[in-house]
């Protein structure tokens, strides 16, 4: 940690900083290709979990969607808690450092031995992307003054970085895992070794690149704990790194063992819902009305990741065995299609879908926020009916068309694109600024309340299917599809159908 001091390399201000000439500050860049391989990492590690667990700790797909269901929603979970620790005490700098050598530390655990270790590498991750994930993100905002027009093309940029990484890491790391590539550099027995290192291998380069270009942040990021003295301070410090290591074993147990996050997410919720309640008491009835408007976005939110997050769990197990290799021409692997095409759409069509935005702004004809939810789940209906389809291009052994199934995610693409980039924007909008942490923390929580329910979804499915032949397995995941697709369009229209009325209660915000 020598490099992460609390002293800026350079006399580089903040105004400096946020006077920049041209579109992007060059501080921008250097968070770009941080933050790019950080989400090759976690969405390399992502893709393999599943997979991973049915083909090589053997267990069955309902059990296997169940245990990426806990393990997302920790990391979600802990995204939360890490942001309130960088708040308090730890600064953006270094709460980013020790996320991202706890990352290193769980990828290598895994790529030594990832069949005896792997929870035990598992929750390594899962506490340093809680320590990571969060305060990036705010520091790229750091870079811009209040009002300044550029804000939205600078996070646009470093969402294209994310997403760059995330196609990238999706598709080579569990390719690289099952043997699909680099099959004549890595002998068969160690192919899921090297798909962990690598997971390690791009966070030691996003960990190198902040350090080599942290002296350009200024004052950004650092401890919020400056006025006190040094020693209290490092003590400090110390107290949450031996923390943050003392409470793995409790994940790798509540991980390892999904009825513990039963009983933790079951606790959880409820007990949020009760401060939130008792906070409110003291909020006039104008800020009451916001904040159950926002309880109506992060109740939306939950349904939504809850189907859409069955990218992880039961959509491998159906491109693992249902889908064949050709898309359109190219032979790929599938489950590297399925964890990395929406990251692809993502670059393809979010600038493109911003320009509608705006075009119809011109016009006065911009759907509003809760419009734009409420098309996002039309959407998501759509592409889960179009994956859905996929048994009607199957042959005899159940093996049916990538191409249409890549087409599914296209379509879900845009219902994410009309509500991924709006919740945490409209939490702080509708939040009274005493409250605006705890919000955000729901919104986070919301998350891992999707990904939790997308584990018990996806192994609803499976558990349908077990002992099936691979045609009989197909027609169990698509039907199961098709009641998604279902659900998502019956909560798409209550949300367009109460939109008049949450309209009421957000008042005077866009």
């Amino acid at each position: 940690m020598a490099s992460n001091n609390d002293t800026p390399a350079t006399d580089t201000s903040l105004q400096e900083i946020r006077n920049f000439k041209g579109q992007y500050p060059k501080q921008l860049w250097y968070l770009f290709f941080s933050e790019m391989w950080e989400r090759f990492c976690f969405y390399g590690m992502r893709g393999m979990l599943v997979i991973f667990m049915v083909n090589q700790l053997m267990l069955d797909a309902t059990q296997a969607n169940l245990q990426y269901g806990a393990t997302q929603a920790f990391v979600y979970a802990f995204t939360f808690i890490g942001g309130l620790f960088a708040d308090k005490i730890l600064g953006y700098r270094k709460s980013l450092y020790w996320g991202g050598l706890l990352m290193i530390a769980g990828s290598l655990i895994l790529a030594i031995d990832p069949v005896r270790f792997f929870f035990f590498g598992i929750s390594f991750t899962i506490v340093g992307t809680g320590f990571f994930k969060p305060n990036i993100s705010t520091m790229v905002g750091t870079l811009y003054h209040d009002g300044d027009t550029r804000r939205d093309a600078g996070f646009s940029l470093f969402y294209a970085g994310i997403n760059l990484g995330a196609l990238i890491g999706g598709y080579l790391c569990v390719a690289v895992g099952k043997g699909e590539m680099l099959t004549s550099l890595v002998p068969s027995h160690l192919t899921w070794h090297v798909a962990f290192g690598f997971a390690a291998l791009v966070m030691i380069i996003s960990l190198l690149t902040f350090t080599f270009t942290q002296k350009s942040m200024g004052n950004i990021g650092l401890s919020p704990l400056l006025h006190l003295d040094a020693g209290k301070r490092r003590n400090i410090e110390l107290a949450t790194y031996l923390g943050s290591l003392v409470i793995i074993p409790l994940i790798m147990t509540m991980v390892a063992k999904t009825e513990y996050t039963d009983i933790f997410m079951y606790t959880i919720g409820p007990a949020t819902l009760v401060y939130l309640a008792y906070e409110m008491r003291n909020f006039t009835v104008a800020e009451r009305k916001k904040l159950v408007a926002a309880m109506v976005f992060i109740f939306f939110s939950i349904v939504f990741w809850a189907f859409f997050e069955q990218s992880g769990g039961s959509l491998s197990l159906f491109a693992e065995k249902n889908l064949d290799k050709n898309l359109v021409g190219i032979t790929l692997d599938p489950n590297g299609v399925n964890n990395s095409a929406n990251s692809l759409f993502v670059i393809l069509f979010a600038a493109l879908l911003g320009m509608v935005w705006l075009a119809l702004a011109k016009k006065g004809w911009e759907p509003n926020t809760l419009v734009k939810f409420g098309l996002g789940f039309l959407f998501l209906a759509a592409g889960f009916y179009v994956f859905y389809t996929t048994q009607f291009f199957a042959n005899d052994q159940g093996v049916t068309s990538l191409n249409v199934f890549t087409l599914g995610w296209l379509v879900i693409t845009f219902g994410e694109l009309c509500l991924s980039p709006i919740g945490m924007s409209i939490m702080t909008k509708l939040s009274p600024v005493k409250l605006q942490a705890i919000m955000m923390g729901m919104w986070f929580l919301a998350s891992a309340y999707g990904q939790y329910f997308a584990g018990i979804l996806g192994a609803n499915i499976a558990e349908a299917s077990a002992n099936a032949s691979n045609l009989e397995q197909l027609i169990t995941y698509t039907n199961g599809y098709k009641q998604l697709a279902l659900y998502a369009l019956i909560a798409g229209l209550v949300l367009l159908a109460i939109s008049p009325l949450v309209r009421k209660l957000m008042q005077e915000v866009k």
